[in-house]
């Protein structure tokens, strides 16, 4: 009989690539792996890792093990699902990944509705780029993903994961007080050609998304400072340095020197959760969902100007 902890050990090993790294998604020391590895081979009675320079590789055999390995955990998260289904109790742990503003803005009056109505829910929030919050969702790392795109520039989702809408998220441009539009109610892009932005860093869905809706408006970006933050953003465009595009879900205080316009067509990004599908039917699921749904239209529209 193969033990699933075994099983869960090579399968880290085989999508991590290395024992000290199954070890850390784990949360278990590496000899604890090494030994799991060990007994799983007495099992098979097979050499399931070999030398490969400073670390290991997977053989022929454990390669094959490791595949059936991912199709039965998935099967035991789909048949521990259907048991918390069919008992219908919000109870457990529930691991949740958010983009930045999300997790600021979005999540937290969600945990506490989570919090009141079901105590016997643990939830840990975990901040991620949407990037990275995919593969931790198709990997069961994290339950549930809050996620963004823009609608001109979708985000793909594998196979084998389930999104649902939150909220459709406006974006504003902030440009510094003394710029000659500042008193606008309202801007077109094109008009801010030749001005400097002020983005996020490269690969970041915002600053790939700028990039390319700049150049569909018919201008050639200048990026003359990169920051992370929105609050460094728009203390970069207080004194003068540039332009930004702040969305308004979590939008932060805005400073002195700082005008928020609108931006015609309006600039939008769609939020959206994932989760396995083999998890579709969790209580806490569906209970997560709902809570993140009913904190965002006031958190959208509070800041509509």
């Amino acid at each position: 009989m193969l033990d699933l902890d075994r099983l869960r050990a090579l399968n880290a090993v085989a999508t991590y690539g290395s024992v000290s790294a199954a070890a850390d998604v784990l949360h278990v020391t590496t000899s604890a792996v090494s030994q799991q590895m060990a007994k799983l081979e007495r099992e098979t009675g097979q050499k399931l890792l070999e030398r490969y320079g400073r670390g290991v590789r997977l053989t022929d055999a454990a390669t094959l093990l490791a595949a059936h390995a991912e199709r039965i955990l998935a099967m035991v998260e789909e048949a521990e699902s259907d048991l918390e289904a069919q008992r219908g109790e919000v109870v457990g742990e529930l691991a949740v990944a958010a983009f930045p503003t999300a997790a600021r803005g979005l999540v937290p009056p969600a945990l506490r509705a989570l919090a009141q109505q079901h105590p016997r829910l643990r939830v840990c929030l975990r901040e991620q780029e949407p990037h990275s919050a995919v593969p931790l969702a198709v990997r069961g790392e994290v339950d549930l993903g809050v996620v963004q795109d823009w609608f001109n520039v979708p985000l793909a989702i594998p196979d084998g994961l389930v999104k649902s809408s939150l909220v459709d998220d406006v974006a504003d441009v902030a440009l510094p007080a003394s710029h000659p539009l500042a008193a606008r109610s309202v801007i077109d892009l094109g008009e801010l050609h030749g001005d400097a932005w002020i983005a996020q860093s490269p690969g970041a869905i915002c600053r790939d998304w700028l990039v390319h809706t700049l150049r569909s408006a018919g201008l050639e970006p200048r990026i003359a400072h990169t920051a992370d933050e929105y609050a460094t953003q728009l203390a970069l465009v207080a004194v003068g340095l540039g332009a930004a595009i702040v969305p308004r879900l979590g939008r932060c205080d805005i400073p002195e020197g700082v005008r928020i316009l609108p931006v015609r067509p309006a600039l939008t990004r769609h939020v959206y959760a994932i989760w396995r599908a083999e998890a579709a039917r969790r209580p806490a699921i569906r209970a997560a969902v709902t809570a993140l749904r009913a904190s965002a239209p006031t958190l959208t529209l509070a800041e509509a100007g």
